[in-house]
Order: C-alpha cells, then sequence, then structure tokens
C-alpha cells in the first residue's frame, strides 16, 4: 500500500508516461495493419504489459530493442494458427481492441468477456452492431464472445451510433482497415485516443476526415510503405492528475510530456476555479500558490462531445475541489458505477457530499480531511485518493496498487519527484 502524509507545496518538473488510453487502441492498430510497425513512448503499465502479452498469444511477434525500454516492434508471424485461446484478455477492458486483427488474421476472433475497471455496465452490444455492419457474424455465451468473419465485401460501410462510444469507434475504423473498406461512422467519439489512431493510419495511406458528427476513412494508398513509426502521445489523464495534486497543494509546477489541446478542457476547469494553469510547447504549468479565491463553485459533468471534459479528470477534481470555496457538482453518467466507487473512500477521509443521484453529486468546500486506510477500487479512484490524501491531516493509506499500476507505471513516484511525502509500505 502506499502511505501518504501532508507536506510542503509540490514544486519542480514531472514528465507524465504515455497514455495508456491511446497505447491501447495503437497496439491493436499496428496488429491490424499486418505490417512491421515500430511504437514509442508506450507506458509500463499493468493494462498495457498485458495487451503485449496477448499479442504475442495470438500469433504477432513483438520485439524490444536494446536500450529503447518504452519501444516496440509489432509484427505479423509468418505462420498462421487456429485462433487462439485469450484468457488474459478478461483481465482489461480493452482486449475488444483486438477483434479486427483477429478476424484478419484467423477469420475468427474468441475472447473472454472484457475486464477492466467495475465502473458501471459497459456493454458490447454497441461492438457487435460495428461488426454486423461489416457483414460478420456474432454469438455470445456466459463465458465471452465470438466474432467470425463474413466474405469480403469492397462497398462502403455506414452507420451511425447511438452514443460517442470510443470502443466501437476504434472498432470501426479498425475493421475498415482489415477488410479495406470505406467507412463513414456517424456521431464517432473524437476524443484524442481515437484522433490519435486516425493519425497514425493516414501515415500508411488512409484518408481521415472528421467533423462534429461524422467521421470518414477512406484506403487511399494500396502500395507497402517502409518503417512504419508511430508515437504513444503523452498521458493527460496522469497529467491531470498531476495538475490537480499541484493545485491541492498551492504548488507551482511544470507537466512535461503531454500535448496542450489534450488537457484544454481540464486547464478551463482549473481557471474556473481561480487557478493559473496553461500548456505551451508540450508543457502544462501550474501556479496554484496565486490561486484566486473564489466561491463561484465548479460544474465539472463528463462528456462525450469533442472538447468535453474527459471522465477520466472528475474523480481527481472532486478530490482538489474538497479543499476549494464553493459548491461544486460533479456529474459521470459515461461511468454510472465510479461514484460508488469514490465517494465512500472519499467519505472515509472525512468527506461530506452529497449524491444527488448515482452519477451526480454536490460538495461545498473547503473541507477538513483525516487520513485514515482507504482502498483503490478502480484506477481513477486510486489516483484522486492520494490527491485527497495529500492535504489530509495525518496519514492516509491507499490500498489496492494493483489497480492503481494498471492505469499507471508510478504516479506516486512521479508525486515524490515533485515533492509529495509519499513511499511504498508493507500492510
Amino acid at each position: 500500500m502506499i502511505a501518504v502524509r501532508p507536506g510542503p507545496p509540490l514544486a519542480g518538473t514531472v514528465t507524465v508516461d504515455g497514455s495508456k488510453n491511446a497505447a491501447l487502441p495503437l497496439l491493436a492498430s499496428a496488429a491490424a495493419l499486418g505490417r512491421p510497425v515500430r511504437l514509442s513512448n508506450i507506458p509500463a503499465n499493468t493494462d498495457v504489459q498485458i495487451m503485449l502479452a496477448l499479442l504475442q498469444q495470438a500469433g504477432w511477434h513483438v520485439a524490444r530493442p536494446v536500450g529503447e525500454p518504452t519501444t516496440a516492434v509489432i509484427m505479423p508471424t509468418d505462420t498462421r494458427c487456429s485462433a487462439p485461446a485469450l484468457a488474459q484478455a478478461a483481465h482489461i477492458r480493452a482486449s475488444y481492441y483486438l477483434v479486427p486483427a483477429l478476424l484478419s488474421w484467423h477469420g475468427e476472433a474468441q475472447l473472454p468477456w472484457p475486464g477492466g475497471c467495475r465502473i458501471g455496465a459497459r456493454g458490447m452490444e454497441l461492438h457487435f452492431a460495428v461488426y454486423e455492419a461489416f457483414g460478420d457474424r456474432t454469438a455470445v455465451d456466459d463465458s465471452g464472445y465470438r466474432v467470425e468473419a463474413d466474405t469480403p465485401r469492397t462497398s462502403t460501410v455506414s452507420l451511425v451510433l447511438p452514443f460517442r462510444s470510443r470502443g466501437a469507434t476504434v472498432a470501426a475504423m479498425l475493421r475498415a482497415v482489415t477488410t479495406d473498406r470505406p467507412l463513414r461512422l456517424g456521431e464517432p467519439n473524437l476524443s484524442p485516443e481515437v484522433l490519435c489512431v486516425l493519425d497514425a493510419l493516414e501515415t500508411v495511406g488512409w484518408e481521415a476526415r472528421t467533423s462534429k458528427h461524422l467521421l470518414t476513412l477512406t484506403p487511399l494508398s494500396s502500395g507497402q510503405i517502409d518503417d512504419i513509426v508511430w508515437e504513444v502521445p503523452g498521458d493527460k489523464i496522469e497529467a491531470g492528475t498531476l495538475a490537480c495534486a499541484i493545485a491541492a497543494t498551492c504548488g507551482t509546477a511544470r507537466i512535461e510530456g503531454v500535448h496542450g489541446k489534450d488537457v484544454n478542457p481540464l486547464i478551463a476547469t482549473l481557471r474556473r476555479l481561480g487557478i493559473h494553469a496553461g500548456a505551451d510547447a508540450g508543457i502544462l504549468s501550474v501556479r496554484a500558490r496565486d490561486t484566486r479565491s473564489t466561491s463561484r463553485g465548479l460544474r465539472a459533468i463528463a462528456s462525450l462531445s469533442p472538447g468535453g471534459l474527459d471522465a477520466d479528470f472528475e474523480p481527481p477534481l472532486m478530490a482538489l475541489a474538497l479543499n476549494l470555496p464553493g459548491s461544486h457538482l460533479f456529474a459521470d453518467a459515461i461511468n454510472p458505477g465510479r461514484h460508488s466507487n469514490l465517494l465512500p473512500q472519499l467519505a472515509r477521509l472525512g468527506a461530506d457530499i452529497e449524491e444527488l443521484s448515482p452519477t451526480e453529486c454536490r460538495l461545498t468546500g473547503p473541507q477538513r480531511l483525516t487520513g485514515t486506510g482507504v482502498e483503490a477500487t478502480d484506477i481513477r479512484t486510486g489516483s484522486a485518493l492520494m490527491v485527497a490524501g495529500l492535504t489530509a491531516r495525518g496519514v492516509t493509506t491507499v490500498g489496492g496498487l494493483d489497480q492503481l499500476r494498471r492505469g499507471h507505471a508510478d504516479l506516486p513516484g512521479k508525486l515524490r519527484a515533485l515533492g509529495a511525502d509519499i513511499c511504498e509500505v508493507t500492510p
């Protein structure tokens, strides 16, 4: 477990890892191409390590260049075998990204139901609708699901998503790649993690166009492209968590390695709280010791709309808001089980949070928190609890590090580099 104590304001400079949420679909995209792809800035968190293991089990070769620990070259092997049993796929949500590559290489994909954070029902029905739009056949049972590839066609695939699902958007894009068919996708998810996949596909001959309500993907080049090199963008959620920690301690620090446009919604939220924050040239700067007192409060509403506030920013923002004046409203209808994880743990620290509905809550700050034992029941709950522990009186011990490490290779170490009083202890 991690022990956290309050200390001086955080200060200094730290660099974020590559983004888990971007690395996972990029790895699946590399597999879907069926050609060697060199991917750099891969984070070392548990979910990504499982995805790399799944690729190897499914018939791809993963080479790690000497002296480049964050780089991998993904290559298909020369032999094709029957569709493998991928039991580890049950441990991560993003295992569903592998379906298009498995369909292309093996003609079928048979996977257990995906795992990941327990933050509410996140069904696969929309994914199945995507594959059926391509003519594939799907079947389910208690243990998992099966998708069988249809006879190849060349016509454009058109469908409209009922909500902006990132997983279904990536599934449609990668199935278009593996079938070499044009795609028209209505109401797509246009988060930075999806856009980085589109950027990667454009480097290998696909034309991508996006508007608020439409994504089109068209194959332009059928020739082989040598030296395919992609890079995982910096982790905007890790950057946002660090920014909230800096702000909670009234610190001043710089966070390197993140695209400014990816954290603009977070910056706007911090500024509404009176916190000086900005991004320039890959650096997110926070100057919270100059925070202007405000009682306007905050409305942090998670959104799937382009430019909306990513739901994963909400937990650390809630931990920060507990220390700031005003009435603050939080809502996350995207992950309906997240508040049932987070709120009880914050309450153990003494937080007084009014639950308006299963997905909406309100709190009034500032509040005095007292350290005690809490549990990281999912990735983002764990990161929020560390932010809260930096301001709670006494010692806060955070258990469940296996959950935290699924998304961050060493978030406590990055906080420690900024001066946080954090150490790992044996229960």
